[in-house]
């Protein structure tokens, strides 16, 4: 297990991006105009290395679903393959997903499907 696994299982979201370095902040993101779909993207590039990643913005299939805001920009899927998943169980992978989106932008999404392998 390397250092960021054990951090998943000792400390929560916003402490770790304080321990393990930068991370685009939701606020940033925000003052340069990106979409959830571009922070998404630069969060997990920031933190994995990824041999495929996709991230597809849903929203249209749940337009007028409770949850689902005009514009969009809130139902997610990610699919991301890294070897940085090896010997991880399920809920470890997707733990280490949300630390590394962020409380910010995980409490701004209202659904995130998560896909996640190894290559």
């Amino acid at each position: 297990i390397d250092t960021k696994q054990k951090l998943l299982w000792l400390f929560s979201p916003t402490d770790i991006s304080q321990i393990c370095g930068e991370k685009f902040s939701f606020e940033e993101a925000k003052t340069k105009n990106m979409t959830r779909v571009e922070q998404i993207r630069k969060n997990l590039e920031n933190s994995f290395q990824s041999s495929f990643l996709e991230v597809v913005d849903e929203s249209d299939q749940h337009r007028g679903h409770a949850g689902a805001p005009e514009g969009g920009q809130s139902h997610f899927r990610v699919r991301l393959k890294s070897e940085q998943f090896k010997g991880q169980s399920r809920i470890a992978r997707h733990r280490a997903v949300h630390a590394a989106l962020g409380p910010e932008l995980i409490g701004a999404i209202h659904a995130l499907a998560l896909e996640l392998d190894t290559p």
